[in-house]
């Protein structure tokens, strides 16, 4: 390119010296009526040839560099053409209207989609996908996290009614009949305990000291005193020992009806344990105060930080990246371009962002090629604009010596005719 603008450069200095070098040597011959001709032509076309060299010279320096009023166009008009320049583009070319519509002519969803599903099966954004969870995980603090975990599990456990949550506990067990377990091994441990020697003589204790202890009248009393010196602490754990062993045993038949008693009777009292007032008001306190005195943050933080750990190797891991994160993505692709209502609500937000984008950040445009254009100083910006228009410019200046050559014909032949 800058081959051709300086060769068409010399080819317009060749025909303004060609002109200059005809008049010359026609002078001679101008006695004849082909050298007046001659001479007439290359006359005209000097003259039109410097005037046009003037003119185009005169738009960017002074020619010869002599300060000459109206020369150095451009670099006198500066601001004023930066300007224009910045006007013309926010408000001719560049305008909001104008980009918005454009913009708004694109499926900017569609062409996303496409990308996206162009990109999925390439290694290279397999790669990316991987380094960007890498990254995402790396940057989660968990001790940060933490606190704001404990707070929310705080809330919620605070917000949670316990006697409700007591009372679906024992439906569930009512439902499956575990009071009947839990009855059967209360009665089997009480059995064990009740059979031991030391039980015994603990019950023969503790039968002696109702007797001798038990307040009474007249015939009752005498009778009490009566039984109680002839019985002693021995002799009565060897009664009710054996009493009470029976009973257990024959609580833990299926078919007892005491058994059933007392079963219908804790199934009665567990059904109605959420109608208890004060029962209720005691649990939730008793858990509010269990949730204030908990502190689980460094217990969530090493939690947090093990389960970071794992997810960085996962991330790494090419096989889980694919099949899992990948296919997600793909299956969001897939889900997404089936539903017309989600897809046209997605473009429409794009738009907007878009629309947004263009309202608040239009002026930029303007700026960002004034800036450009300032950083330039005069004979740089000079040289940029005669390297692009330099080649039309310059054949201005060839047009006018040959224009001027034709007509200087043309008037020497209309004066010789005359």
């Amino acid at each position: 390119m800058e081959k051709k603008e300086k060769k068409s450069k010399y080819f317009a200095e060749i025909s303004l010296g060609v002109m200059g070098a005809g008049f010359l040597g026609s002078i001679p011959f101008q006695d004849s009526f082909v050298g007046e001709l001659l001479q007439g032509g290359f006359e005209a076309g000097l003259v039109g040839g410097l005037a046009d060299w003037f003119a185009v010279t005169a738009l960017f320096r002074h020619p010869l560099g002599i300060p000459i009023p109206h020369t150095a166009l451009l670099p006198k008009n500066r601001d004023r053409m930066m300007k224009a320049i910045v006007s013309m583009l926010e408000n001719d070319w560049l305008t909001k209207e104008s980009i918005q519509g454009k913009i708004q002519q694109i499926q900017i969803t569609d062409k996303l989609i496409q990308m996206a599903e162009k990109e999925l099966d390439s290694d290279t954004f397999h790669k990316a996908v991987g380094n960007f969870l890498n990254q995402a995980i790396r940057h989660i603090q968990p001790e940060k996290l933490a606190p704001y975990i404990e707070k929310e599990l705080k809330a919620y456990l605070r917000s949670l009614d316990a006697a409700g949550f007591l009372q679906s506990l024992i439906n569930n067990a009512l439902d499956r009949n575990l009071q009947d377990r839990a009855f059967d091994y209360i009665l089997a441990e009480t059995e064990k305990w009740m059979a031991k020697e030391d039980t015994k003589r603990k019950i023969g204790k503790m039968a002696k000291q109702l007797l001798d202890n038990t307040e009474a009248d007249g015939f009752i009393k005498m009778a009490l005193q009566s039984f109680s010196n002839f019985i002693n602490e021995e002799k009565l754990g060897n009664i009710l020992q054996p009493f009470f062993l029976k009973r257990i045993i024959l609580l833990q038949e299926a078919d007892n009806p005491y058994r059933h008693l007392i079963l219908n009777r804790i199934r009665t009292e567990l059904e109605n344990v959420q109608d208890r007032e004060n029962l209720a008001v005691e649990l939730n306190e008793w858990k509010d105060n269990m949730v204030d005195s908990w502190s689980p943050a460094d217990q969530i933080t090493n939690i947090l930080g093990q389960v970071q750990k794992k997810l960085l190797l996962l991330s790494q891991d090419e096989e889980f990246v694919d099949e899992y994160v990948i296919s997600f993505i793909r299956d969001l692709i897939e889900r997404t371009k089936n539903d017309p209502e989600k897809m046209s609500s997605i473009e429409r937000w794009l738009q907007l962002q878009i629309s947004t984008l263009i309202e608040s950040n239009h002026s930029r445009i303007g700026n960002l090629v004034k800036e450009n254009l300032d950083k330039l100083d005069n004979e740089t910006l000079i040289d940029m604009m005669e390297n692009n228009v330099g080649k039309e410019l310059q054949w201005i200046r060839v047009n006018g010596a040959i224009c001027g050559f034709l007509i200087g014909l043309v008037l020497t032949t209309f004066k010789a005719l005359i």
